[in-house]
Protein backbone atom coordinates (compact mmCIF):
# COMPACT_ATOMS: atom_id res chain seq x y z
CA UNK A 1 0.00 0.00 0.00
CA UNK A 2 1.20 3.31 -0.97
CA UNK A 3 1.67 6.40 0.67
CA UNK A 4 2.15 9.84 -1.01
CA UNK A 5 4.48 12.71 0.36
CA UNK A 6 2.84 16.00 1.68
CA UNK A 7 3.90 18.53 -1.09
CA UNK A 8 5.96 21.36 0.24
CA UNK A 9 4.73 24.61 -1.26
CA UNK A 10 6.56 26.80 -3.91
CA UNK A 11 8.37 29.62 -3.03
CA UNK A 12 5.98 31.50 -5.66
CA UNK A 13 3.20 30.17 -2.65
CA UNK A 14 4.91 31.23 0.13
CA UNK A 15 4.99 34.83 -1.73
CA UNK A 16 1.14 34.87 -2.13
CA UNK A 17 0.28 33.93 1.04
CA UNK A 18 2.72 36.55 2.13
CA UNK A 19 1.26 39.27 0.16
CA UNK A 20 -2.07 37.94 1.28
CA UNK A 21 -0.96 38.10 4.81
CA UNK A 22 0.24 41.65 3.85
CA UNK A 23 -3.55 43.05 2.41
CA UNK A 24 -4.70 41.77 5.79
CA UNK A 25 -2.66 43.63 7.80
CA UNK A 26 -3.35 46.68 5.97
CA UNK A 27 -7.28 46.16 6.35
CA UNK A 28 -6.49 45.82 9.75
CA UNK A 29 -4.75 49.15 10.49
CA UNK A 30 -6.93 50.79 8.16
CA UNK A 31 -9.99 49.03 10.53
CA UNK A 32 -7.68 51.12 14.30
CA UNK A 33 -6.97 53.93 12.08
CA UNK A 34 -10.64 54.55 11.33
CA UNK A 35 -11.43 54.04 15.35
CA UNK A 36 -9.37 57.02 16.09
CA UNK A 37 -10.73 59.09 13.38
CA UNK A 38 -13.93 58.32 14.86
CA UNK A 39 -13.16 59.76 17.86
CA UNK A 40 -11.41 63.01 16.55
CA UNK A 41 -7.86 61.60 17.60
CA UNK A 42 -4.72 60.96 16.08
CA UNK A 43 -1.78 58.69 17.40
CA UNK A 44 -0.41 62.21 19.13
CA UNK A 45 -3.83 63.02 20.53
CA UNK A 46 -3.62 64.02 24.11
CA UNK A 47 -6.07 61.68 25.60
CA UNK A 48 -6.39 64.20 29.22
CA UNK A 49 -8.13 67.28 29.72
CA UNK A 50 -6.48 70.22 31.03
CA UNK A 51 -7.23 69.17 34.56
CA UNK A 52 -5.56 65.93 33.87
CA UNK A 53 -8.72 63.65 33.66
CA UNK A 54 -9.35 61.55 30.73
CA UNK A 55 -11.23 63.29 28.13
CA UNK A 56 -15.22 62.71 28.33
CA UNK A 57 -15.83 63.97 24.82
CA UNK A 58 -13.98 60.70 23.10
CA UNK A 59 -13.58 56.82 24.26
CA UNK A 60 -10.26 56.62 25.93
CA UNK A 61 -10.16 52.76 26.06
CA UNK A 62 -11.08 52.16 22.47
CA UNK A 63 -8.62 54.91 21.65
CA UNK A 64 -5.86 53.73 23.74
CA UNK A 65 -5.85 50.15 22.43
CA UNK A 66 -6.68 51.46 18.71
CA UNK A 67 -3.01 52.81 19.23
CA UNK A 68 -1.32 49.65 20.98
CA UNK A 69 -2.38 47.91 17.88
CA UNK A 70 -1.89 50.24 14.70
CA UNK A 71 2.13 49.87 16.74
CA UNK A 72 2.03 46.30 16.74
CA UNK A 73 0.75 46.19 13.26
CA UNK A 74 3.02 48.37 11.85
CA UNK A 75 5.87 46.07 13.22
CA UNK A 76 4.25 42.95 11.91
CA UNK A 77 4.01 45.53 8.71
CA UNK A 78 7.54 45.36 8.36
CA UNK A 79 8.64 42.00 9.41
CA UNK A 80 5.94 40.63 6.47
CA UNK A 81 7.53 43.14 3.58
CA UNK A 82 11.19 42.07 4.76
CA UNK A 83 9.81 38.14 4.55
CA UNK A 84 8.32 39.17 1.05
CA UNK A 85 11.51 41.03 -0.29
CA UNK A 86 13.71 37.46 0.61
CA UNK A 87 11.19 35.35 -0.82
CA UNK A 88 10.77 37.21 -4.37
CA UNK A 89 14.57 37.36 -4.35
CA UNK A 90 14.26 33.65 -4.43
CA UNK A 91 12.03 33.66 -7.82
CA UNK A 92 12.67 36.56 -9.85
CA UNK A 93 15.93 37.90 -11.41
CA UNK A 94 16.42 41.36 -10.01
CA UNK A 95 16.35 42.37 -13.52
CA UNK A 96 13.06 41.31 -14.61
CA UNK A 97 11.45 42.79 -11.21
CA UNK A 98 12.84 46.13 -11.92
CA UNK A 99 12.53 46.61 -15.90
CA UNK A 100 10.35 44.24 -17.35
CA UNK A 101 6.87 44.14 -14.95
CA UNK A 102 4.22 41.69 -16.35
CA UNK A 103 6.61 39.30 -18.12
CA UNK A 104 7.02 36.47 -15.35
CA UNK A 105 3.99 35.44 -13.21
CA UNK A 106 2.84 37.62 -10.17
CA UNK A 107 5.38 40.19 -11.15
CA UNK A 108 2.30 42.82 -11.57
CA UNK A 109 1.70 42.11 -7.52
CA UNK A 110 5.91 42.65 -7.22
CA UNK A 111 5.16 46.05 -8.97
CA UNK A 112 2.78 47.15 -6.64
CA UNK A 113 4.81 46.18 -3.45
CA UNK A 114 7.55 47.55 -4.66
CA UNK A 115 6.09 50.63 -5.18
CA UNK A 116 5.22 50.89 -1.81
CA UNK A 117 8.61 51.62 -1.21
CA UNK A 118 9.38 54.11 -4.05
CA UNK A 119 8.68 57.84 -3.08
CA UNK A 120 6.94 59.87 -5.24
CA UNK A 121 6.68 63.25 -3.23
CA UNK A 122 7.89 64.97 -0.32
CA UNK A 123 6.12 67.37 2.12
CA UNK A 124 8.21 69.88 2.44
CA UNK A 125 5.79 72.14 5.26
CA UNK A 126 2.74 71.58 7.16
CA UNK A 127 0.65 74.31 8.81
CA UNK A 128 -0.43 73.84 12.34
CA UNK A 129 -3.77 73.30 12.88
CA UNK A 130 -4.47 71.90 9.09
CA UNK A 131 -5.84 68.58 7.83
CA UNK A 132 -2.28 67.43 6.97
CA UNK A 133 -1.30 67.95 10.89
CA UNK A 134 -4.25 66.47 12.21
CA UNK A 135 -3.33 63.24 10.56
CA UNK A 136 0.14 63.10 11.70
CA UNK A 137 2.13 64.59 8.43
CA UNK A 138 5.33 66.41 9.48
CA UNK A 139 8.16 67.96 7.13
CA UNK A 140 10.21 65.87 5.23
CA UNK A 141 8.14 62.69 4.90
CA UNK A 142 8.17 61.14 2.01
CA UNK A 143 5.09 59.46 0.07
CA UNK A 144 4.66 56.37 -1.05
CA UNK A 145 0.78 55.87 -1.52
CA UNK A 146 -1.98 58.66 -1.53
CA UNK A 147 -5.28 56.88 -1.70
CA UNK A 148 -4.52 54.54 -5.14
CA UNK A 149 -1.81 56.55 -6.00
CA UNK A 150 1.53 55.45 -6.47
CA UNK A 151 4.47 56.48 -8.50
CA UNK A 152 3.44 54.61 -11.56
CA UNK A 153 0.49 57.47 -11.49
CA UNK A 154 3.14 60.39 -11.48
CA UNK A 155 5.63 61.74 -14.36
CA UNK A 156 6.92 65.30 -14.39
CA UNK A 157 3.77 66.59 -11.94
CA UNK A 158 1.57 66.12 -9.14
CA UNK A 159 -1.61 66.93 -10.99
CA UNK A 160 -3.39 63.43 -10.16
CA UNK A 161 -2.99 64.34 -6.31
CA UNK A 162 -4.16 67.39 -6.64
CA UNK A 163 -7.21 65.60 -8.62
CA UNK A 164 -7.76 63.13 -6.28
CA UNK A 165 -7.90 65.45 -2.93
CA UNK A 166 -9.91 67.93 -5.18
CA UNK A 167 -12.25 64.70 -5.15
CA UNK A 168 -12.06 64.02 -1.50
CA UNK A 169 -13.42 66.73 0.20
CA UNK A 170 -14.53 65.56 4.05
CA UNK A 171 -13.58 61.92 2.94
CA UNK A 172 -10.87 60.02 4.23
CA UNK A 173 -7.81 59.09 1.93
CA UNK A 174 -5.32 56.57 3.81
CA UNK A 175 -1.73 57.89 2.89
CA UNK A 176 1.67 55.51 3.43
CA UNK A 177 4.39 57.34 4.36
CA UNK A 178 8.01 56.78 4.60
CA UNK A 179 9.73 57.83 8.09
CA UNK A 180 13.01 57.32 9.04
CA UNK A 181 13.25 54.16 7.18
CA UNK A 182 9.39 52.89 8.13
CA UNK A 183 6.38 52.68 6.20
CA UNK A 184 3.82 54.81 8.82
CA UNK A 185 0.11 54.85 7.67
CA UNK A 186 -2.51 57.83 8.27
CA UNK A 187 -5.85 59.05 7.49
CA UNK A 188 -5.95 62.26 5.74
CA UNK A 189 -9.43 64.23 5.28
CA UNK A 190 -9.16 66.96 3.11
CA UNK A 191 -11.82 70.12 3.92
CA UNK A 192 -12.21 73.66 3.30
CA UNK A 193 -12.36 75.95 5.66
CA UNK A 194 -10.25 74.49 8.28
CA UNK A 195 -8.74 78.17 8.21
CA UNK A 196 -5.74 78.68 5.97
CA UNK A 197 -4.79 77.74 2.39
CA UNK A 198 -6.46 74.73 0.49
CA UNK A 199 -7.84 71.60 1.55
CA UNK A 200 -4.62 69.68 3.24
CA UNK A 201 -2.99 72.50 4.71
CA UNK A 202 0.40 71.66 3.74
CA UNK A 203 3.20 71.69 0.52
CA UNK A 204 3.87 68.52 -1.05
CA UNK A 205 6.36 69.25 -3.80
CA UNK A 206 7.72 66.12 -6.12
CA UNK A 207 10.49 63.58 -5.24
CA UNK A 208 12.61 61.36 -7.38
Amino acid sequence: MGFTLPTQPSQADHARLLMDHKTNIEAQIEAQISILKANSSTMQTSLMDEDGFPRADIDVYAVRFARVRIIELRNDYQRVMDDIAKALQGIYDPGIVRDEPGKAEGSSSVSADSGLLKPFARVDKVAPGSPAAEAGLTREDLVVKFGHLDHAAFSSSLQPLSELVAESENRNITIRILRAEQIVFLTLTPRKGWGGRGMLGCHIVPHS
